[in-house]
């Protein structure tokens, strides 16, 4: 319970994450009170650095209509999507409609320039092409940082909980899994169903080193503590009165008669 407290808490900082103008930097903040305005509202929050106290007038963007091309092989199909204003959209994007995956293959804007980014105010037309990938978005915790990223892999993958699973040349643990109804932290789930992963750097190796004359025996023999073709019989095991270095099944002397 502690540990998917943590993560909630996690969720609300990037959450509740602002500009500060007494620090001239975006903090976290804590919410004091909350006004409705319209379809928006005024927040009164408290920075978590400084202290100061201001207010943030959240107005949600106008939406916009803009026109995709969804081409899935030989036929295209004309639809209209209405989105956020603010909203970006970047070249090899992937997002689903009518059940369906699409990756953004070409950006037309207003001035009838192509870009590889664009905010969709600034869109007159955006080209798709069908595609069986999906985007899975990355929480990576480092100590005390916590960075965000997306990878973007077949709608078959799956991923389990708890798992190694290597990212940029670094191997991390999965420490959670967002399903958007709950969390996992041991179950495993396809990547079209994830709202977000959280990933942990693993142990260090000292972690895993075996500590008890039993965890010892174990790694020799499964090769981990390198060849030892003469092992030393664990002090545990060596009976009270008796030399473990003597030869064992030494032939007894016969008695003279």
């Amino acid at each position: 319970m502690e540990e998917e407290e943590a993560l909630a808490d996690e969720d609300d900082v990037l959450e509740n994450a602002t500009y500060c103008p007494s620090c001239d930097d975006m903090t976290a903040h804590d919410i004091l009170r909350e006004k409705k305005v319209g379809d928006g509202a005024d927040f009164m929050v408290r920075c978590h650095v400084c202290q100061h106290v201001h207010t943030v007038e959240f107005r949600p963007p106008p939406p916009t209509n803009i026109p995709f091309i969804l081409t899935d092989g030989p036929r295209s199909e004309r639809v209209v999507l209405v989105v956020d204003a603010d909203e970006e959209f970047v070249i090899g994007d992937v997002f689903e409609e009518n059940d369906m995956l699409w990756r953004i293959h070409q950006i037309e804007t207003r001035d009838e320039r192509m870009s590889s980014a664009e905010t969709a105010a600034n869109i007159a037309r955006i080209t798709a092409l069908r595609t069986d990938m999906v985007r899975v978005k990355l929480t990576l915790t480092r100590g005390e940082d916590s960075t965000a990223d997306v990878l973007v892999v077949p709608q078959e993958t799956t991923f389990t909980g708890g798992h190694l699973m290597d990212h940029n040349g670094e191997t991390w643990r999965i420490r959670a899994i967002h399903t958007g109804s709950g969390r996992t932290m041991r179950g495993t789930v396809r990547a079209p169903d994830i709202k977000r992963m959280y990933l942990h750097e693993p142990p260090k190796s000292e972690h895993f080193a075996p500590r008890t004359p039993r965890e010892r025996r174990q790694a020799w023999k499964e090769g981990r503590l390198g060849h030892n073709p003469n092992p030393e019989r664990p002090k545990e095991h060596i009976k009270k009165g008796v030399n473990p270095n003597a030869t064992r099944n030494r032939p007894r002397k016969k008695k003279r008669k």
